[in-house]
């Protein structure tokens, strides 16, 4: 599992770093700017939180493998419900929400490995 986190978290930091350039060179909508500002920033965060339970999955067991995959479901999720929004003005519902909240389950099973670590 250790690589397959550690190779999705380089997608999700490649992507996010593709989403600031377009950010950057093809928006020129003020508010459409800002949506996506925050979900490269959410983005970029992720990649590298996922790249350390990637890189902590061999010690932290299972509930590090559940940090790394709600990292991937709430990145997928959350970000891609802010860029639906920003870059094509649709609106997802409770998706951008319900990907913030495995985002932050995320932070809390990553801890709890540590606690509990080999």
């Amino acid at each position: 599992m250790q690589r397959m986190w550690i190779g999705l978290a380089s997608l999700a930091g490649f992507g996010a770093v593709a989403m600031a350039a377009f950010e950057a060179h093809g928006l020129s909508d003020p508010a459409a700017h800002r949506m996506v500002d925050s979900a490269v920033r959410m983005q970029g965060w992720h990649a590298l939180a996922l790249l350390g339970a990637g890189l902590w999955a061999a010690r932290g067991g299972r509930l590090a493998d559940a940090a790394a995959a709600a990292f991937v479901i709430g990145m997928l999720l959350f970000c891609g419900a802010v860029y639906a929004r920003g870059l094509a003005g649709v609106s997802l519902g409770v998706v951008a929400p319900t990907g913030g909240t495995f985002l932050m389950l995320g932070w809390l099973l990553l801890g709890a490995s540590a606690l509990r670590a080999r």
